[in-house]
C-alpha cells in the first residue's frame, strides 16, 4: 500500500510538473510533504530521553518568489530514556513488578511526543539546476508536548493502568521556536522532488503534571525547561500546480 501511494503521488507530481516549466520559470505551487529525520536532545530534554526518530508532514505555498508560508507536525518516538527506575515504590525486594495475578509483570518505556509548526522560509536558487531548488533556510514558532509511555506487555498491573499512568508519565508541554537549514530540489521532469538539511528546535516548557508517584514527597518543578532538539531531516515534497491556460488563436 505504501508503495503504492509513493507512486501515485510521483505520477501526480510528474503529471502536474509537465504541465510548466520548471527548468526555467520561477513556479508558485502548493507544497505537501513528509519527512523522516534523526534528532539528539539537548539542555533538560536530554535528561530524560537519548536519541529520537522524527515523522511528520508538512503543507504550505511556495510564491514565485520563492516565499514559503506553511505549516507542519511532527512526531518523535525513541526507546532511549534517562529517568532512571521511576517504578522503585512498586517493586518488591527482589525488584519485580507483580501484576493482578501475582506474576512478574513487564513494564515498557518509550519516549513519545510531537510538535506542531508555523514557518516562514525561503529559497534561494544558487549551486540548483533550477530557480525554483537550492539553499532553503526556515524558521518558525509551535508548541511541543511529551511524555514517557508505559506498556504493559498485555498484562494487567493495575499500580500503572488507567490514570495511575499520568503520576509516572512526566507529560511535559510548551512553546517552541525552530530553524531549518538545508537543501530543496524541484526536479525539472517532476519525479524527484525533496528537501533535506539540518533542523533545531528549541522547546521552553513547563512540566503539566502536578505530582510524581515515585517521588510523592518532592514537590514538581514548576520553572522554565529548555528542551532543545536537533537532528537531520530529509522530505519527499508534492508540488501541485494549476493547469496552464490553453491559447486559441483566431483567423
Amino acid at each position: 500500500m505504501q508503495i503504492r501511494l509513493l507512486l501515485l503521488f510521483s505520477f501526480c507530481s510528474f503529471s502536474l510538473l509537465s504541465q510548466r516549466n520548471v527548468s526555467t520559470e520561477t513556479i508558485g505551487t502548493p507544497w505537501i510533504g513528509i519527512h523522516y529525520g534523526i534528532s539528539s536532545p539537548t539542555n533538560s530534554l536530554a535528561e530524560r530521553f537519548g536519541l529520537l526518530n522524527n515523522l511528520g508532514f508538512n503543507a504550505g505555498y511556495k510564491t514565485k518568489r520563492n516565499w514559503f508560508f506553511g505549516t507542519d507536525l511532527n512526531f518523535f518516538f525513541g526507546n532511549q530514556l534517562k529517568t532512571g527506575d521511576i517504578f522503585t515504590n512498586l517493586q518488591d525486594s527482589y525488584g519485580n513488578i507483580s501484576d493482578i495475578n501475582g506474576d512478574v509483570g513487564t513494564v515498557l518505556l518509550y519516549s513519545r511526543g510531537y510538535n506542531a509548526n508555523f514557518s516562514l522560509g525561503k529559497v534561494f536558487p544558487v549551486f540548483g539546476s533550477n530557480p525554483n531548488s537550492g539553499i532553503f533556510l526556515q524558521a518558525g514558532a509551535g508548541y511541543m508536548q511529551y511524555r514517557i509511555r508505559i506498556e504493559t506487555n498485555n498484562q494487567v498491573i493495575p499500580q500503572v493502568e488507567l490514570d495511575y499512568r499520568k503520576g509516572y508519565d512526566r507529560l511535559t508541554g510548551g512553546l517552541t521556536s525552530h530553524q531549518f537549514v538545508g537543501y530543496a530540489h524541484m526536479s525539472n521532469g517532476g519525479l524527484v522532488n525533496f528537501y533535506a538539511g539540518f533542523y533545531f528546535l528549541q522547546g521552553y516548557t513547563h512540566n503539566q503534571r502536578t505530582v510524581n508517584f515515585d517521588q510523592p514527597s518532592v514537590p514538581v518543578s514548576t520553572s522554565l525547561r529548555y528542551d532543545n532538539l536537533y537532528g537531520f531531516r530529509l522530505g519527499w515534497l508534492i508540488p501541485i500546480y494549476k493547469s496552464k491556460p490553453k491559447e486559441f488563436y483566431y483567423n
